[in-house]
């Protein structure tokens, strides 16, 4: 399905609410079904991405209940070792995250099963998880032999290791901890960067013994012990809103004059702020209110009011903690005043789509000033939205293109639009977000 988005003549204006956090639904539900006793979530994203982890689950013979409107679960866990071979290969669908996590998990189970999904996860590298679950003694390969799923997984008796991981990835660092949970000994992993922490935090709540050290350097190093039990989270596990989710009608905000829009409770953890950091940076009026903790997260509400935004640099650590926000960070450079330039972030590139390349090549049909780089993007601001083109723009069925194209389409000035192909893809990570958008009037 293609889309059309019009220019507004005036900002947003009001409060909302934006579906619950991606990466902590998906670790709620693997979490849950290896644990003992009941999780109850609340907060749950319902986007076909984690609606392919229920399904997996299920597969394997766990109980998993959802509300009418799929935002609240139960799931009666089955233990560590309770799972059970499932009939057919597991359908991740478009998924990376299901493939990569539940392959730590799998590796240690006594049953065979086929990891498999849509085409364009059947594209994205894998081989940064098989070869360390593969030290760590796992029988997984791939079935085409290029790197790529299908996956085939023959569960065996694990041991630990101590892993030095090339990239910031929480996937991977997350995937060799829940692997680790049945290990002989430790197993350590050690990243450039700090990835989003929250496996580590889930772990901890669950009963697990997990260590982080941050170094001076920038280096963290997770450890995690082996263990007998999980147990499932005393009373309701709140999931907060998904910054990633919040980032467009923020960026938008930002943009449209005469914008005062108050985002309620959205996940703020340090490891997921980024986009906060390099805003603030920009220019832009942020206020974090009701700052509080739940279920071992951050959780605040965040008022944003329309700011003149200046171009700024964009590399390092910071990368890991706003990788999924690039792309409508980029929407925003395109119109900022001055150049921004994104580098260290060759992991686009292997993302749902080459995202470096699909939001230059988008920007540049709007009239913008967009060049790749070998690791990232130089951006050359308008500084407003006068002069951008009407324009076709390809999501390249990556739900976070589709987004941020989405927010500079309500950018355009009046008579302008962007239309989106494919833009159905967006159901994979936020269901209702054109009609949230019309709600604004």
């Amino acid at each position: 399905m293609d889309r059309a988005v019009f220019g507004r003549g005036r900002g947003l204006r009001g409060e909302l609410t934006v579906p619950g956090d991606k990466s902590i639904s998906h670790r709620a539900v693997m979490l849950g079904a290896i644990a003992e006793g009941e999780t109850h979530a609340a907060g749950f994203l319902h986007g076909a991405d984690c609606l392919s982890t229920i399904q997996c689950l299920r597969a394997m013979g766990a109980e998993i209940r959802l509300s009418p409107d799929e935002t609240e679960l139960w799931i009666r866990g089955r233990g560590l070792r309770g799972l059970r071979r499932p009939e057919v290969a597991l359908d991740c669908g478009n998924s990376g995250t299901t493939m990569r996590l539940l392959s730590g998990i799998l590796a240690a189970q006594d049953f065979s099963v086929r990891l498999t999904g849509d085409e364009s996860i059947q594209r994205r590298p894998m081989r940064r998880i098989t070869e360390p679950l593969s030290e760590m003694g796992a029988e997984i390969r791939s079935v085409r032999g290029n790197g790529c799923a299908p996956l085939l997984i023959e569960g065996r008796t694990l041991h630990g290791i101590r892993y030095r991981s090339p990239v910031a990835s929480a996937q991977v660092k997350s995937a060799l901890l829940f692997a680790g949970l049945y290990a002989g000994g430790a197993t350590t992993i050690e990243e450039p960067f700090l990835s989003r922490d929250h496996s580590e935090r889930m772990l901890q709540a669950m009963g697990a013994s997990v260590d982080s050290r941050i170094f001076p350097d920038g280096r963290a190093v997770i450890t995690v012990q082996p263990t007998e039990v999980l147990c499932a989270p005393e009373g309701i596990l709140q999931i907060p809103g998904d910054i990633s989710s919040a980032a467009y009608f923020l960026t938008a905000a930002l943009l449209l004059p005469d914008s005062e829009l108050l985002l309620r409770n959205v996940g703020v953890n340090p490891t997921r702020d980024g986009i906060l950091r390099v805003y603030r940076s920009m220019g832009a009026e942020i206020r974090i209110e009701n700052l509080q903790c739940s279920g071992g997260e951050e959780i605040a509400d965040l008022r944003v009011c329309s700011s003149k935004l200046y171009g700024t640099e964009i590399s390092g650590a910071l990368i890991p903690a706003l990788i999924d926000e690039l792309p409508v960070i980029a929407a925003a450079a395109a119109l900022s005043e001055g150049t921004t330039v994104i580098r260290d972030a060759a992991e686009l590139k292997v993302k749902e789509s080459n995202r470096i390349f699909a939001m230059c090549e988008g920007l540049r049909r709007l009239g913008i000033d967009a060049a790749e780089t070998e690791d990232g993007m130089v951006i050359h601001g308008k500084g407003s939205r006068r002069g951008l083109h009407s324009a076709v723009v390809e999501s390249f069925g990556d739900h976070r293109i589709a987004m941020s194209f989405a927010v500079l389409g309500l950018c355009m000035e009046a008579g302008g639009s962007v239309m989106i192909r494919n833009a159905d893809c967006i159901r994979i990570s936020f269901p209702g977000f054109f009609e949230r958008l019309e709600s604004f009037g």
